[in-house]
């Protein structure tokens, strides 16, 4: 037990429940910035031995995928976190989703059918810039949903995520909790950056002025949608590298409790060796 339980050391700091710690606080893990490269790139190497083994199973027939879920304000990290994380393993083995305003096409459906159409197949590492859930933070705030509609949603993402589960991935959901003070340092960087401004929407600073609105959505949200089968984590976002840490821990001790295995070969390694040598090459 006491193995388990240091295993799942980020998991269980992170988890979801309470007061949301401080957007520039050190939960668990690395307090400072050179410590916190050094840890990185240890997790990566884990990550990337765990994350192969998953993409060979899922070759040899095995049915077990990981999904990311990576929600958070604007400049939160999302993009930055697929970057410096999920580039730490075979791209081979990742599937990428980016969710924006939904098509006119896309409407024309339920909003989980744009989602169900890009969940990670068998042996894969998925990862949602965004999700599911802007279909209830954006119509609560703009004030597009009543209270019964959430409710509703709330309903049907727990079960879609329950589907998920029994069907064998495994959701590992994001909450990158980053500060107003932050966020404003940050969107001024893309204005006054020449390359960054293409990153810039004048919507950035609507959702500003909507601040505490957008907190009580996601309040709300982590209370209703962190289950046993697909809990929330919330990670502080202020300091980048302490994200990129937190978020490549937490995938790594969901791979590891995976313990996903390497498929055994369906020939003789012996004797394959012993034909290989026999055959000389030829040109």
């Amino acid at each position: 037990m006491a193995k388990k339980e240091k295993g799942n050391r980020v998991r269980d700091a992170l988890r979801a429940g309470g007061a949301l710690p401080d957007p520039a606080s050190s939960p668990v893990g690395p307090g400072k910035k050179d410590k916190g490269a050094k840890k990185l790139a240890s997790a990566g190497e884990r990550l990337a031995a765990l994350q192969e083994a998953l993409y060979a199973e899922g070759a040899g027939g095995g049915e077990r995928s990981v999904l990311l879920v990576l929600q958070g304000m604007d400049t939160s990290g999302k993009g930055g976190t697929v970057g410096h994380v999920l580039g730490l393993v075979n791209p081979m083995g990742v599937q990428y989703a980016g969710f924006k305003k939904p098509t006119a096409a896309e409407r024309r459906h339920d909003f989980l059918w744009r989602i169900r159409r890009r969940v990670p197949t068998p042996g894969h590492l998925g990862v949602f810039d965004r999700s599911h859930y802007e279909d209830i933070l954006v119509p609560r705030v703009s004030g597009l949903l009543t209270a019964a509609e959430r409710r509703r949603r709330y309903r049907e993402i727990n079960a879609f995520e329950q589907e998920l589960t029994d069907a064998g991935t495994t959701l590992v959901k994001v909450f990158l909790h980053i500060s107003p003070e932050e966020q404003l340092r940050r969107l001024t960087a893309r204005l006054e950056r020449p390359e960054k401004r293409w990153k810039f929407d004048p919507s950035d600073v609507l959702s500003r002025r909507h601040w505490p609105a957008y907190q009580q959505a996601y309040a709300d949200l982590l209370d209703r949608t962190s289950t046993g089968h697909a809990p929330w984590y919330v990670v502080p976002a202020d300091r980048k590298w302490y994200r990129n840490w937190a978020v490549a821990e937490l995938l790594s001790e969901t791979l590891a409790e995976l313990d996903p295995q390497f498929p055994e070969p369906a020939y003789d390694v012996a004797e394959q060796l012993a034909a290989l040598k026999g055959v000389g090459a030829s040109g």
